[in-house]
């Protein structure tokens, strides 16, 4: 064999392998994707849970019994009592709406919000999971995010069933008709249903600040009981001090000083100023009791 033939060949010189940079184009839609499926996990985890499910089932009773008790009283000596869009729900099921989100609006629906934001740290840190959860090559802020939009996800989910339970309620036992407002005007039935539909959704943007609470107490404590309560008193003080005429001037600042500002829907001409000082205060609210999460959370030791 001449020596020709035993050299070997020359061969293509090799790049050498180069991890992919965390600012390489497709970084972003990997970071968007990794974020929807810790979300989606987190949403299973808050939905699934049989303790919330039964809480939402619940919830759901409540129009529904509700509008069997006022079918039944409405012929009665107790007709006529109470706040007045709660003695129009005989003439018109669209008012039943607006009655359940009333009654859920102080307790329910808080207790219901301050479960869900309260257990969303809490519950992994009592339950000795958080510290394996952060194991994930996931940032505590996003992790934080997710969480945050799980609990205001099932806040959502909750006055949404409340609502759909109260109109499909309303309209089996009292009909659907034209909507008279409360200041005696009439309007069509399609303008009352989308009425109804503001009603609810400034009910579920007036819990996002008490989402926000609940988020930050649940960085503190390793105790999600005590969270859930702690959450769930703030908007039981913030209800009792705002009833105090002496208190005034912090009114303005209260949590739940607009909660039921939704009546402006039932006017002709609703006050946007006043909804939209509402929003405001809850936007101010998630702001303050966020950025407290994010830096509490961020920073903390997590040990269990």
């Amino acid at each position: 064999m001449s020596p020709a033939e035993t050299t070997p060949e020359p061969t293509e010189p090799t790049e050498p392998a180069v991890a992919e940079s965390p600012d390489s184009p497709d970084a972003p839609t990997r970071r968007r994707g990794a974020f929807g499926r810790l979300l989606r996990s987190e949403l299973g985890l808050v939905l699934g849970r049989r303790r919330n499910q039964l809480l939402l089932a619940l919830l759901t009773s409540v129009p529904i019994l509700l509008g069997i008790v006022l079918a039944i009283v409405s012929d009665s000596a107790y007709a006529g009592q109470g706040p007045g869009f709660i003695d129009r729900v005989g003439g018109n099921g669209l008012f039943l709406v607006v009655t359940s989100l009333f009654l859920c609006t102080p307790f329910l629906l808080p207790l219901v919000t301050s479960i869900a934001a309260g257990d969303a740290i809490a519950g992994e840190a009592g339950g000795g999971t958080l510290r394996y959860l952060l194991t994930v090559p996931v940032r505590r802020g996003t992790l934080l995010v997710a969480k945050a939009l799980a609990s205001m996800t099932f806040m959502l989910v909750a006055v949404t069933l409340v609502t759909a339970a109260a109109l499909l309620a309303g309209g089996l036992l009292f009909g659907f008709g034209d909507l008279t407002l409360l200041s005696g005007q009439s309007i069509p039935l399609a303008d009352g249903v989308l009425r109804m539909l503001g009603v609810a959704a400034y009910v579920a943007m007036s819990l996002t600040g008490l989402v926000a609470v609940g988020l930050f107490f649940s960085t503190l404590a390793e105790v999600p009981v005590g969270v859930m309560a702690a959450t769930v008193v703030v908007a039981i003080v913030s209800t009792v001090l705002d009833s105090l005429p002496q208190l005034s001037a912090i009114h303005p600042f209260l949590l739940t000083h607009h909660w039921f500002d939704f009546a402006e829907f039932l006017r002709f001409e609703p006050s946007w100023s006043l909804l939209g000082q509402g929003l405001a205060l809850q936007a101010a609210w998630v702001a303050v009791f966020g950025s407290l999460a994010w830096a509490r959370f961020t920073t903390a030791d997590i040990t269990s």
